[in-house]
């Protein structure tokens, strides 16, 4: 037994939902009515202060982070050879080369062929070292602009240092050492 009764509004509703008809009101309104686009499959639009795409015919946000996302979570299957990704080292070499253990050594094996392997290997030296310079140059560059306007002890009392560096000559000198070594990588290939 019902404690409510279904009103005409609720049961048109139901009628709409079952033809298939969602979009569709189930209420007579009268006023103003919105100017309405149509968007199809991979249109890419702002509303608001909203990116929006349809995408297998479902509307979403397309946030900031999404891009990131994409590289960092890893896809059930391999995207080369399509093989389920549940070994234990596909996780990082997915990280590094975009695909399974089995494809990287495939790759790797066919370089070996050729007579090139040496020269990948190099490349991916040389590449992880400039990466491993630039977060080392970021982390000192934080460092030097930090503030030192005061900083709070164990005890819970606030300290006032007076003194400190020169900004611009320490982020100046920084830079300058880390285009140095930059150099000096790409130099010794």
């Amino acid at each position: 037994m019902l404690k409510k009764e279904f009103k005409r509004k609720d049961v048109e509703r139901m009628r709409n939902l079952i033809r298939g008809k969602v979009d569709e009101s189930s209420e007579i309104q009268v006023g103003y009515k919105k100017k309405r686009i149509e968007y199809k499959e991979g249109d890419i639009w702002t509303e608001g202060k909203k990116t929006w795409t349809i995408k297998n015919g479902i509307k979403k946000t397309i946030s900031k982070l999404s891009s990131i996302r994409k590289e960092i979570f890893m896809p059930l299957c391999c995207p080369e050879c399509g093989n389920v990704m549940k070994g234990q080292l596909d996780k990082p070499n997915y990280r590094l080369h975009k695909k399974c253990l089995n494809c990287v050594v495939d790759f790797e094996g066919s370089l070996k062929n050729k007579g090139k392997y040496k020269e990948y290997i190099k490349n991916l030296t040389k590449n992880n070292s400039i990466d491993i310079i630039e977060e080392v140059e970021d982390y000192l560059l934080d460092v030097a602009n930090r503030s030192n306007e005061g900083y709070i002890s164990e005890d819970g009392v606030i300290e006032r240092w007076v003194g400190g560096i020169n900004k611009k000559s320490i982020s100046k000198e920084i830079k300058e050492a880390a285009k140095i070594r930059r150099k000096h990588i790409k130099n010794n290939e």
